[in-house]
């Protein structure tokens, strides 16, 4: 095996990590870039989610303790806010994938 053979092997690395976008072009760079802008919206994403949660919550807590509200209304605020919380796991576990080591 030859000097150039290592080098080949390198760059089919780096195709299969960053796509046919050649780092010469600043392709990867780029590609790089686009997963941190993705990554940055997801956060913000996620913080509204979270927030909206945390209303929810509030808003359940305070009919629970008013004791007049009607049971339908809280059970489709209680669903509401099980569909965030799958929303809010489905995003991070995007932002932090589960790596088996």
């Amino acid at each position: 095996m030859g000097a150039g053979a290592g080098r080949d092997k390198r760059r089919g690395w780096r195709q299969r990590r960053f796509g046919s976008i050649s780092r010469a072009a600043g392709g990867g760079w780029v590609k790089m870039a686009l997963r941190m802008e993705e990554a940055e919206v997801l956060r913000v994403k996620l913080g509204v989610l979270r927030r909206e949660h945390r209303d929810l919550d509030e808003a359940i807590h305070a009919l629970e303790a008013k004791g007049v509200s009607d049971p339908l209304t809280l059970r489709r605020l209680k669903k509401q806010k099980l569909a965030l919380r799958d929303r809010i796991r489905q995003i991070e576990d995007r932002l932090l994938p589960d790596i088996i080591a």
